[in-house]
């Protein structure tokens, strides 16, 4: 099956929260993710979007910056990929056009967190290349 991958504007904001409120199992409303999402596109932040023909399957915020330990960096936030798509090598495709991609654009390195009990992410990231730098720490105001 051949898939499309492109960098998505706000006008898939729509198309966007569900996937984003799938992968937050349902914890944060969508009118709120609306909302986030859209200040999201004000910042450094790109949406990238996996379509099976004309159908959004899949979706990887973004976040592009400069750090003083890796360089121009890129962090990949809310990655999510239907279930029924899963399991078939569309994440490694996936990837494969995000790193091209932010290599064109200049930057050097790739960084990202993901939930501790997500283990299969946890076997995918490893299987990508990456290691485990640190624990990421989050305090509510």
């Amino acid at each position: 099956m051949a898939y499309t991958f492109k960098i998505l504007d706000q006008d898939y904001i729509k198309q966007i929260v569900p996937l984003v409120k799938k992968l937050n199992a349902d914890k944060i409303s969508e009118d709120l993710l609306r909302t986030r999402i859209t200040e999201m596109f004000s910042q450094n932040y790109e949406c990238a979007g996996v379509f099976n023909e004309d159908e959004l399957i899949g979706v990887c915020g973004l976040w592009f910056c400069t750090r003083h330990y890796s360089g121009r960096s890129v962090e990949p936030d809310h990655v999510f990929i239907e279930e029924a798509y899963r399991g078939n090598g569309l994440g490694h495709q996936f990837f494969s056009w995000i790193y091209q991609y932010v290599r064109e654009k200049g930057y050097e390195s790739i960084e990202l967190n993901t939930y501790v009990n997500n283990y299969a992410s946890h076997k995918f990231y490893y299987n990508q290349g990456f290691k485990i730098l640190g624990y990421h720490f989050l305090k509510k105001l």
